[in-house]
């Protein structure tokens, strides 16, 4: 039993790690498509601002709201 819970906190700071790990690469690829993305304005701004709000998450250690700022970007901007 307490194997198991020992692997459960491995399991979960390992994968914190990773989602850390996955916001620059996002991050990348949405300032990627923005050079040659051909959403409105107001498309193009709501992604910049899920963009911003996505690296000032990460930064300070948010890591799933910076992911959920940065999907909601890559949607707008139509990224696979």
């Amino acid at each position: 039993m307490k194997s198991i819970a020992i692997a459960a906190v491995v399991l979960a700071l390992g994968s914190g790690a990773a989602f850390a790990s996955s916001c620059p690469m996002h991050m990348k690829k949405i300032d990627e498509a923005m050079t040659s993305s051909k959403v409105s304005a107001a498309q193009m701004a709501e992604a910049k601002k899920l963009r911003a709000e996505g690296d000032a998450h990460h930064k300070a250690g948010k890591h799933a709201e910076s992911m959920a700022a940065l999907m909601k970007a890559e949607g707008i901007l139509g990224i696979k």
